[in-house]
């Protein structure tokens, strides 16, 4: 019998593609798309379910359709609308939908499988950091606030899920800056100005991912043990953005 998975976040473009993606996997069998709004794009062949993570709810959505394998997408840097979320409910859906989520799966004898997005901003940026981490690189100084701040968060509660859980394959996949055609993001906001502004004598290094890899990453840990971090092929220095861009800086 195939996988039963299901997916949060699917209101955003990304987890609306990754639906799209594991449909089409021959050893899924069921996918459910679970978002506090409605998406604005189809889902192919998922079956939407209108679930805020934040609610004990959640617990009955994976009793309900025997949920085998989890796909954990809605920890966002952004609310899905501009003029929707505070910064305050999205941590909220974050850090407490994430603690929600979490425990209807410890308690969901059916949950095998469990994948979280995160991010690489969980290593921090501080002065005296090295240029270049690897797993076992220790951070001088963890993120004080805002997304990278909640993702440190769910990341510890995940942890937590696994020491209890220690039947459950869980895999936490750290992307760099997604970037793509329908990626939605501050920094895909910035590359879409006519004129970069940046800070003279000011060369930041940054790393992305496509979108379509971060899927391909996404469908990896479905089907098993999948890579931590996934950053793109290398750093790419500050006046190079504009260049591939062919955007003015």
């Amino acid at each position: 019998m195939g996988k039963v998975v299901l997916v949060t976040g699917v209101a955003r473009q990304l987890g609306g593609r990754f639906v799209h993606r594991v449909q089409r996997d021959p050893r899924v069998a069921r996918v459910i798309g679970v978002d506090a709004q409605p998406p604005a794009h189809r889902l192919g062949g998922a079956e939407f379910v209108r679930a805020d993570i934040r609610q004990p709810a959640i617990a009955r959505v994976l009793a309900e359709y025997g949920v085998d394998t989890v796909v954990h997408m809605d920890v966002q840097g952004t609310p899905l609308s501009p003029r929707g979320e505070s910064r305050a409910s999205v941590k909220e859906t974050n850090v407490i939908g994430a603690m929600q989520l979490l425990g209807a799966c410890q308690r969901a004898p059916l949950v095998r499988r469990l994948v979280v997005k995160s991010t690489t901003s969980v290593y921090g940026s501080a002065p005296g950091d090295p240029a270049v981490f690897d797993e076992t690189t220790p951070s001088r100084s963890l993120p004080s606030g805002g997304f990278a701040k909640d993702a440190v968060e769910v990341e510890g509660y995940v942890r937590g899920f696994a020491r209890r859980r220690p039947d459950v394959a869980v895999t936490v996949l750290r992307f760099a800056h997604i970037l793509g055609p329908t990626a939605e993001t501050p920094l895909t906001e910035y590359f879409s100005l006519p004129v970069l502004p940046t800070v003279i004598g000011y060369d930041p290094r940054l790393q992305f991912v496509h979108e379509d890899d971060a899927v391909e990453a996404l469908l990896h840990a479905v089907r098993g043990p999948g890579p931590g971090p996934v950053p793109g092929p290398g750093p790419v220095p500050g006046p190079e953005h504009g260049r591939e861009g062919r955007v003015p800086l």
